[in-house]
């Protein structure tokens, strides 16, 4: 080829590639506009309003001092690190299980089993907290059962408690773990489980040495985002409880819909407290993941 028909090619190569890069940005203009009006103003009004003093200008550490010296929103603090923690242990454990289990058996009862799956993670907030009234309320289905048959632990069940609450916020994180972590067991070769069963191993060995920590980045992936689904929860606990449990969204929720004054400094200044944890919880999982995989590439 000629160089001037060369260069020429080379330029007109790179004045494509210009076009699509400006058209790839318009495309992204409608998103960033969405992302700028719905997340990062609202967090930057939430963040400044936070040391705002509730009607009046200014800077203070008022509603700080609040949210960590009154012992309702303290135990607010402690009850939604608690809730989250178990919900999120208890989901990632069964959701494990269920995940294996989807791998190993393909099939026709697979796809039943991630229609099902599927179906199930979409049922939350107002409709679960109805359907846990009909079978666990005080004068619920199960509850009945219980009654009749002379069982304690089912006829004397409380549904408005912290482990009550702790139950629906388990049953809602399983499906979401399970769908997370499926496309991870991928990763899980049959070369491995051949060779470890010709070395004389057994299955529980291969998971406990191997399956586990290849799995483990992801697992602690999955954890950080459980954890933040639960400690954001509301709608379901709302309506089950209103405003008689001390957990941080409900907390959040009465002080912006408060029937006797609106709180938005105290408001903002929980809501930082619970992106605080969130961001702990997230930098913690992200750091035990980089760990288990410098570890997996010394090996």
């Amino acid at each position: 080829m000629h160089p001037m028909n060369q260069k020429n090619s080379i330029r007109q190569g790179l004045n494509l590639m210009k076009k699509k890069t400006y058209i790839y940005l318009l495309a992204l203009v409608p998103f960033l506009i969405v992302a700028m009006l719905y997340e990062i103003v609202p967090l930057i009004t939430v963040i400044v309003k936070s040391f705002q003093p509730d009607g009046g200008t200014g800077f203070t550490l008022e509603n700080y001092q609040s949210v960590f010296s009154k012992l309702l929103y303290q135990k607010a603090i402690i009850n939604s690190i608690k809730i989250s923690l178990t919900s999120a242990v208890a989901g990632i454990i069964i959701a494990f299980l269920g995940a294996r289990a989807a791998h190993q058996h393909q099939g026709k009862l697979n796809h039943v089993f991630m229609t099902v799956l599927n179906m199930v993670s979409n049922f939350a907030g107002i409709p679960l907290a109805f359907a846990y009234m009909i079978l666990l309320g005080n004068a619920g289905l199960v509850v009945n059962i219980g009654k009749e048959l002379g069982i304690n632990a089912l006829s004397t069940y409380n549904l408005y408690t912290m482990n009550g609450m702790s139950l629906i916020y388990i049953y809602f994180q399983i499906p979401l773990s399970t769908l997370l972590l499926i496309p991870a067991f991928d990763g899980v070769q049959k070369q491995w489980k051949e060779a470890c069963t010709l070395l004389g191993g057994t299955p529980g060995i291969f998971w406990r040495k191997v399956g586990i920590p290849v799995l483990m980045p992801s697992i602690l992936g999955t954890f950080s985002v459980l954890f933040a689904n639960a400690l954001a929860a509301y709608a379901t606990i709302y309506a089950l409880m209103m405003d008689n449990i001390a957990l941080l969204p409900v907390q959040i929720a009465g002080c912006f819909t408060g029937e006797v004054k609106i709180r938005a400094g105290l408001g903002g200044a929980l809501s930082v407290v619970m992106m605080a944890i969130m961001v702990i919880m997230i930098l913690i999982t992200n750091g035990l993941s980089r760990r288990f995989q410098k570890g997996g590439n010394r090996k």
